[in-house]
């Protein structure tokens, strides 16, 4: 019975768990799930802790209150030189200048060249071109390896989830007017932020190297590119090498300071020294900013500014590099595929057991703020894994197996499954061994025996060269009545020589089969007629096949 409880369960539940199982990853395969999953992403991003400052960064951010004390938009070349030469002094490892100056913002251009040229401290960006807007060139004169590019990777939507450590324009970009470094499709490019983090490493000794897949190490830690469809991302745009962002907090990534507060002397010598510092625009008026996984609504007071972003970008890196801190890393899809069939096969079990409909609803929601809080235990980790199928998977084979079940169970469903049985023919409702222990029964019963027995008489009688009536037993208690004359007797001779020949009415012609034949040819015949109403009446019953039967032996004992 267990056996058999079981096998009833567990059709239903695995055909319903492949089935939605199915549907759910080839809905993901095509993209109708990326922007759930992206949603999930984020909110895993807002729930982790928020891990402070990096105390190896500075961030001297040009906010309003610069550019009112300033009265300069955008600040000229001298103030940024003039800030560039305090910042130097206080000997940080490298100063990253996230502001464009592809033209001269007079007066003190050629002081901010020559700065630029004779420091081995400066990284300062420009944009590469595309096809939706123009590169921004590099002051004139610096070398690639005193260039990061400013350029970062928003998602469908307008977040920003990742960011590039390095890329090359594209070949057929937008119009060209001058070209220069940012625009030329043969120059591989370092970011900003990654040309920051090369210098502070290489001052550690730490040199960067790619493996035979193309791989970017540091030593013993590899830094794995994101791929296009990396977790919940499809067919996504994975040009250059690209990396997803796991932002270290949502407003203090690094120390902080104004503009104004480095020209006036007013930051402590402690806070430049030895770290990576970047300089650029905070104020919302330089239209640098971007909303991230922390934006709960499209605001101004919700956008991250670049310079902000970029200190993200280097923090990790050094995390991951120096202190081993593991990076964003996803399953391979075998593994996400069991994931998925594991709560979608689990959904199905409960429901199948869970049948009141409010322990039902509870246990749903329970199950799926359990797959919701194992995903995001495993997002603390590093791990990115697919909760929204999981869930959808879990909540659909449970939903589908209460109604499969309820509709089976349904007087309409069974009626419906047996017009759908008979017309396809797929399937006979037959218990193959009770037939055959009915039928051995039958054959072994004494009616059967008896049935034989004058069978063989009546035989014996028709081959005897006397036909002599008179030897004809009484059979009444078989339900035949008394052979009182020698014509009957005659006539009972000729008719069975008549049918078992097919074309002699001779009594004394042989008729060429023995009793002993006779009795299995009519065992046999009797089996294939069962067999063929099993074949041809597929909704019968084994118990009406067992009358079925008993009425075939009275019909041949009377045709006898």
């Amino acid at each position: 019975q267990i056996g058999a409880s079981v096998a009833k369960m567990g059709t239903p539940i695995l055909v319903t768990s492949l089935t939605f199982t199915g549907l759910v990853l080839g809905i993901r395969h095509f993209g109708f799930l990326q922007g759930t999953e992206l949603a999930a992403y984020d909110r895993f991003i807002q729930s982790q802790p928020d891990e402070g400052k990096d105390k190896r960064l500075l961030v001297v951010g040009i906010d309003e209150v610069d550019l009112q004390q300033l009265q300069e938009w955008p600040i000229s070349d001298r103030t940024l030189a003039n800030a560039l030469k305090k910042l130097e002094a206080h000997q940080p490892r490298t100063i990253g200048i996230d502001v464009l100056r592809d033209i001269s913002i007079e007066p003190g251009r050629a002081e901010l060249l020559q700065l630029l040229q004779n420091s081995d401290r400066f990284i300062i960006v420009c944009k590469v071109n595309s096809a939706r807007e123009f590169g921004v060139a590099p002051p004139e004169g610096l070398p690639k390896d005193k260039i990061g590019t400013a350029d970062l990777v928003i998602d469908p939507g307008g977040i920003l989830r990742r960011v590039l450590l390095w890329h090359s324009p594209p070949v057929e970009g937008g119009l060209i007017i001058k070209k220069h470094i940012c625009n030329d499709p043969k120059n591989t490019l370092f970011s900003l932020s990654f040309n920051l983090t090369l210098s502070y490493l290489r001052q550690q000794k730490i040199q960067p190297e790619l493996t035979e897949a193309g791989e970017l190490k540091f030593g013993s830690v590899t830094i794995p590119p994101f791929k296009a469809n990396m977790g919940g991302y499809r067919n996504a745009d994975d040009t250059g090498y690209q990396l997803l962002l796991h932002y270290r907090s949502a407003d203090h990534a690094a120390e902080q300071v104004r503009l104004t507060d480095i020209l006036n002397d007013k930051v402590s010598p402690d806070l430049i020294r030895d770290r990576i510092v970047l300089i650029g625009y905070t104020t919302p008026q330089a239209k640098d900013d971007f909303y991230t996984p922390y934006s709960s609504s499209k605001t101004d007071l919700q956008k991250m500014p670049g310079v902000i972003v970029h200190a993200q970008a280097i923090s990790q890196l050094l995390d991951a590099v120096l202190e081993q801190q593991p990076l964003i890393w996803v399953w391979s899809f075998p593994v996400e595929v069991f994931w998925i069939f594991g709560w979608s096969l689990a959904g199905g079990i409960l429901a199948w057991y869970i049948r009141h409909p409010f322990r039902f609803g509870v246990m749903v929601i329970g199950v799926s703020g359990v797959i919701y809080f194992v995903s995001l235990a495993i997002f603390l980790k590093g791990g990115w894994i697919p909760v929204v199928p999981a869930i959808s998977t879990f909540i659909s084979t449970a939903v589908g197996v209460v109604l499969f079940d309820r509709f089976n169970n349904s007087a309409y469903g069974q009626n419906v499954y047996k017009k759908v049985k008979t017309f396809l023919k797929l399937e006979v409702d037959i218990d193959e061994e009770k037939v055959e222990k009915q039928v051995a029964e039958i054959t072994e019963s004494d009616y059967f025996q008896d049935l034989q027995d004058t069978v063989k008489i009546l035989r014996e009688q028709k081959q005897s060269p006397e036909n002599n009536p008179a030897n004809a037993p009484t059979i009444n208690g078989l339900g035949f009545r008394q052979l009182d004359s020698n014509q009957e007797n005659l006539n009972l001779q000729t008719r069975l020589t008549t049918e078992d020949s097919g074309h002699s009415t001779d009594p004394s012609q042989p008729s060429g089969h023995s009793s002993d034949d006779y009795e299995f040819d009519f065992i046999q015949d009797l089996r294939q007629e069962t067999q063929r109403l099993k074949n041809d009446q597929p909704s019968q019953s084994s118990d009406d096949y067992e009358l079925d039967f008993i009425q075939q032996i009275q019909q041949e004992s009377k045709r006898l």
